[in-house]
């Protein structure tokens, strides 16, 4: 039998995030202090969100509504990269994205952390957007996933195919 492994990767639910998105744009359609700065939240392609009102402070706070519902819905705020508003015509636009995958530098991070601080007999290996870590045992490899959770990393990172 093969040694038993596990995968660290980095996804968002996107019918989480879809939920949470209607959530806020319904809340800031329908809240007093929303009315009359033309306030709205929308998709802008696969993983981008923009946020729009006519004052700076109005954009912040629609931000803040969308960021508490994807609170709410268990998506990391680590996977939300969200802009400062920016003058666009009369409205200010807050364009953000959402981070799915886990790119190079933030894969080389991880392995250099496991081969560092982990256990010994334990090997990590990026695999295009994810790391494949392996050992001899399953204590060692809950022991990756403890550190790991415990690391302070700018990505949110999920552990799957634990065998």
């Amino acid at each position: 039998m093969a040694d038993p492994s596990f995968d660290i990767v980095s996804k968002i639910d996107r019918q989480e995030v879809d939920n949470a998105l209607n959530q806020a744009a319904k809340e800031v359609a329908q809240r007093f202090d929303f009315r009359g700065v033309n306030a709205s939240i929308e998709w802008s392609g696969e993983l981008g969100v923009t946020i729009k009102a006519d004052t700076e402070e109005r954009a912040k706070a629609a931000l803040d509504v969308f960021r508490e519902k994807l609170v709410k819905r268990s998506i990391s705020m680590k996977a939300l990269d969200a802009g400062e508003p920016k003058q666009s015509g009369k409205q200010y636009v807050i364009a953000s994205t959402l981070r799915q995958g886990i790119d190079k530098d933030h894969a080389r991070q991880i392995v250099k952390l496991i081969k560092d601080d982990g256990p010994k007999g334990v090997q990590a290996a990026i695999q295009d957007d994810q790391v494949r870590v392996s050992g001899k045992k399953k204590d060692q490899l809950q022991d990756v996933i403890a550190m790991l959770k415990n690391a302070d990393l700018d990505v949110p990172l999920q552990f799957t195919n634990y065998r």
